[in-house]
């Protein structure tokens, strides 16, 4: 079973780098790497989750109504990806349900930051997807946490992918820099093992960034970016397809796996 998802987010990644980024600018580049996505997904025929941010779904309707119409799930990322607060978990989920019209049953904090989990029970969550469960120093150190979904408040935990044994992370940066086949290697034992697997991307990583050296990019994002990440993620697909693997939406795994006492 594979959850493939995607933090759709304005790209603010230049901000890091002390680079003045706007709002505008940064959806911009958003909504064109998102489309490229849904290309790829359509054209593969495979279903996704989509975790939004407030500010996107705000400004990106036309692109939030074809996630839906081509039918992926759309969940929750907070509401200003620059600036995540505590509280952004009930804001976010006012705001991407009243876009959509439809209730949002999943989370995932930006960055992946702790979040409070019971107050994402509280606001009616069902799944919390904010854990990635590797040792990246400076970023994640998470070394003792679970590997795999667990339940907690009443709402499925379900970590980010990362190998077995040491914990390396399957997540968008291994895709752009890693030799496809190593990756295709890693992420099959991962999945030998788990049963499942689950991973992450963001729309920029899809934008052609190679072509802006005004954004200040690292060389391990901009690595593989644009049409290179459009053909590694189409090649991702189709190797798990021939493996047998089907895909599935972060809700309908919930559905399939949590206590029947804690499902919607």
């Amino acid at each position: 079973m594979i959850l493939l998802s995607f933090d759709t987010e304005e790209f603010d990644v230049p901000r890091e780098h002390g680079v003045d980024f706007s709002l505008e600018e940064g959806m911009r580049v958003s909504m064109e790497g998102t489309n490229r996505i849904l290309d790829v997904l359509k054209e593969q025929g495979v279903k996704a989750t989509f975790f939004c941010t407030g500010n996107f779904a705000l400004h990106a309707p036309e692109t939030m109504q074809r996630i839906m119409n081509e039918g992926h799930e759309v969940a929750c990322h907070g509401v200003d990806h620059w600036r995540p607060k505590e509280t952004d978990f009930a804001q976010s989920k006012e705001i991407v349900e009243r876009i959509t019209e439809r209730k949002v049953y999943g989370y995932r904090q930006p960055r992946m930051f702790p979040v409070s989990d019971s107050e994402i029970a509280r606001v009616g969550y069902t799944y919390n997807s904010s854990l990635n469960p590797a040792f990246i120093p400076g970023r994640y150190m998470h070394l003792t946490a679970p590997r795999t979904w667990f339940m907690k408040d009443k709402v499925m935990q379900i970590p980010a992918s990362v190998t077995p044994w040491f914990r390396f992370p399957l997540f968008w940066l291994s895709l752009h820099n890693l030799p496809e086949g190593l990756y295709h290697k890693l992420v099959r034992r991962t999945l030998k093992h788990d049963g499942y697997f689950v991973t992450y991307f963001h729309p920029w990583e899809f934008y052609d960034l190679k072509e802006h050296p005004e954004f200040k990019m690292p060389f391990i994002i901009r690595n593989h970016s644009g049409h290179e990440m459009m053909e590694r993620l189409r090649n991702l697909i189709i190797m798990l397809k021939k493996e047998g693997q089907a895909f599935s939406t972060f809700s309908d795994f919930v559905d399939k796996n949590a206590p029947l006492s804690t499902q919607k």
